[in-house]
């Protein structure tokens, strides 16, 4: 399935977003461990999050999904049953990462298989603590690496040993995966970050009374002594990593605004919009909840965006969202780097390929290095192209929102694989944009 987007002049509208992936996952793996009954609302329409629940229906949590959004009855700490069939993970890093770290913690094998590209991503990261805690797990390998590839084969220890662990490299799904295991572990499991990275599962793991412990970099879960109290009801808020791509597109047109309301404004989430402010962007941030997920209101009205450096440090903060960030880079007046970027060649593609391929196509000038950096001399006009998505969603939208400011009508080949995370991004583009501008089929 392909897209057509025609040079757009403006951007007006309102948006609501669906449901954060990066929480529903979350909150989805710890309700099924919890006592009692949660109701997750909205539930997210991603295809990741459909994964995250088929593993642990098959784990034995019975889940509805509902008009308003996912009942989960949780079965407790020890109530996950041994899986009769292999848990599919499809495309989802997420799904199997985290999958990995609860049933490191089970009496019982669980294999976790994956879609081709999910096939290609490294798993030793998350492999690697694991083992120390004492689960067996075994995965793919390739003569010329000692890397772990999935599918992956799980044997839980029950207790695991708690460890102190410093990733090597800063991820959220690693340091989720421990403190899941860390559950089970006969003693408190320590996670040193070498950066900060999204924090949903600390402020899932205290919603449930978890002894959870933060010293500078260092986080320490201790297991549980007690059943863990069920949520009753987990309100979640609209993507940001979502609005990253909108925001973009309204702050890069000329005449433009857009309200976004009810997206989560998690501090470690909204990195790239500090970012897209010191390029000169206008976005008004309105907060109307600081409940255990801080949400509100988005106002971005369209400004003249110069070039910036966006360093390794802050990276870990904003992986998700730099595709988009070189899109607005593009556009605007000047150079920007981006440094420490070599983690997009291990996602669903390899993102700087798959970026730097298609923004070149339509005229941008960039340069990706073997160092990991990426150098974006903006101010070029785009023009347009026929690009590819390479299956990767983030891709296929940061195209999109490119195509939306080249001359011409560009056609982005592939965009049914938005549907891993936003599958009605076409249409909500459509609808702040106008029909006539965005064409799928």
């Amino acid at each position: 399935m392909d897209a057509t987007l025609t040079r757009a002049t403006t951007l007006q509208g309102s948006l609501r977003l669906p449901a954060d992936k990066a929480i529903c996952h979350r909150a989805a793996l710890l309700s099924a461990i919890s006592d009692g009954t949660t109701r997750i609302i909205p539930w997210s329409t991603a295809e990741d999050c459909r994964r995250t629940v088929e593993v642990l229906r098959e784990l034995g949590v019975p889940m509805v999904e509902t008009r308003e959004g996912l009942e989960v009855a949780g079965v407790g700490l020890h109530g996950l049953r041994a899986p009769t069939e292999p848990l599919d993970c499809g495309e989802s890093g997420t799904t199997i990462r985290l999958s990995c770290g609860l049933l490191a913690g089970q009496p019982f094998t669980g294999r976790l298989t994956a879609a081709a590209s999910l096939c290609q991503r490294p798993m030793r990261r998350v492999v690697e603590p694991l083992s120390q805690m004492g689960a067996t797990i075994e995965g793919a390998s390739r003569a010329s690496s000692s890397e772990v590839y999935p599918p992956l084969t799980v044997q839980g220890r029950r207790p695991l040993h708690g460890i102190s662990y410093a990733p090597p490299v800063a991820s959220a799904q690693v340091k989720s995966a421990v403190l899941l295991a860390g559950l089970y572990a006969d003693g408190p499991t320590t996670v040193s970050e070498p950066a900060p990275t999204r924090d949903h599962t600390e402020r899932l793991l205290q919603a449930l009374g978890v002894q959870l412990v933060r010293e500078g970099s260092r986080l320490t879960v201790h297991p549980p002594r007690r059943a863990l109290a069920a949520v009753p009801q987990l309100a979640v808020p609209g993507d940001p990593s979502s609005a990253a791509f909108f925001i973009v597109a309204a702050a890069s047109l000329p005449g433009s605004r857009l309200v976004i309301r009810d997206v989560g404004l998690n501090p470690t989430r909204t990195a790239f919009v500090e970012v897209l402010r010191r390029m000169g962007a206008a976005i008004d941030v309105e907060a109307h909840d600081q409940a255990w997920e801080p949400r509100g209101t988005l106002t971005v009205e369209s400004a003249q965006l110069h070039g910036t450096t966006v360093t390794a440090k802050e990276v870990p903060l904003l992986i998700d969202e730099v595709p988009i960030l070189v899109v607005a880079a593009c556009v605007a007046e000047g150079q920007t780097r981006f440094e420490g970027v070599g983690e997009l060649r291990v996602k669903e593609t390899d993102r700087l390929h798959s970026m730097v391929t298609g923004l070149k196509a339509m005229g941008a000038g960039l340069v990706a290095s073997p160092d990991g950096s990426l150098v974006v001399q903006g101010g070029r006009p785009l023009h347009h192209a026929t690009v590819e998505s390479f299956g990767d969603h983030r891709t296929a939208m940061s195209l999109a929102v490119a195509g939306l400011l080249a001359e011409g009508q560009t056609r982005v080949r592939g965009v049914e694989c938005v549907a891993k995370s936003l599958g009605n991004f076409f249409e909500l583009l459509a609808s702040v944009v106008g029909s006539s501008i965005v064409k799928v089929g």
